[in-house]
């Protein structure tokens, strides 16, 4: 089996990130591996990789009406089959969110092994930090750290894993449950616990949580992380709102600007108001309190 790179160099690093976020969310099917670097002086490279079963794509004309700016054009070639996940996001830098710094092995001997490193390996698991919905969750829990004290921690779709370490690593004394339905994820999050040295500290189900024996003998909870998409959000937002504790936070993402508002007002309908909406290349992240 062979792959399709598509390739293309940006000049503007939010329209490089924009696009990437479009490639892995809004089209169908979504590629096999994608990662956007720095490549050079103000410039960014964006490869994304489809297998050549998935037929012929002009990316420009499926990205064209989802993305704010010209697109620069994409190279094709045909590769060699490979371990494109692996072989991609092993060029991606480390992320600096708040006082965490995300990285791969390949940049182990160049990050200052901190109290607040975390690292990160390409997996077969959604959450490397680079894509906006991580990386607003993580500055949302690095914020909301340094002025309160939270006990009982949920992230809810916790795919790699790095939300709820990084709350580990903010709150010391919490106790953290994750859940994810994708049992993959989850055997990607529990290696990941345990190379940062949480393992003690994180508790890890598959299902989707909220059902699970034991996230239901621990709710409510003082902090909710779900980092999912608008739609189950929705849904869940009955369930959402039993498991969390009068006064307490909730942090959501996954939701495209667009669906920011829905999202708010079926959470305002449940006894919660609104806190902060932060928005980065597309994407919203909500912090709400629980009235």
């Amino acid at each position: 089996m062979a792959f399709k790179k598509f390739a293309a160099q940006f000049g503007d690093r939010s329209l490089a990130y924009e696009t990437g976020n479009a490639l892995q969310d809004l089209i169908e099917p979504p590629p096999d591996a994608l990662t956007v670097f720095e490549d050079g002086l103000d410039r960014w490279r964006l490869e994304a990789y489809f297998d050549v079963e998935a037929g012929d794509r002009d990316l420009a004309a499926e990205l064209g009406p989802l993305v704010q700016g010209t697109l620069p054009p994409f190279t094709v070639e045909t590769v060699p089959d490979l371990n494109w996940v692996a072989i991609s996001q092993a060029a991606l830098p480390p992320v600096h969110a708040g006082r965490f710094t995300i990285h791969g092995s390949h940049d182990k001997g160049r990050i200052a092994g901190g109290p607040n490193a975390i690292l990160i390996d390409a997996g077969e698991a959604f959450g490397t930090a680079h894509h906006a919905t991580t990386l607003g969750c993580l500055l949302a829990i690095d914020r909301l750290t340094r002025s309160r004290t939270f006990q009982w921690v949920f992230d809810l779709g916790c795919g790699s894993g790095v939300l709820a370490i990084a709350a580990s690593k903010a709150l010391p004394h919490a106790e953290i449950i994750a859940a994810d339905m994708d049992p993959q994820s989850v055997k990607v999050a529990t290696e990941n616990v345990r190379l940062n040295g949480a393992a003690n500290r994180i508790a890890l189900v598959v299902g989707n949580g909220l059902a699970h024996p034991k996230v239901r003998t621990r709710a409510p909870f003082d902090l909710f992380i779900a980092n999912i998409l608008a739609g189950p959000l929705i849904r869940l937002a009955p369930s959402i709102s039993r498991s969390v504790v009068p006064g307490g936070t909730l942090v959501l993402s996954g939701i495209l600007i667009p669906q920011a508002p829905e999202v708010i007002a079926t959470y305002r309908a449940h006894g919660f108001s609104l806190a902060r909406h932060d928005r980065l290349t597309g994407w919203s992240t909500l912090t709400l309190e629980r009235r």
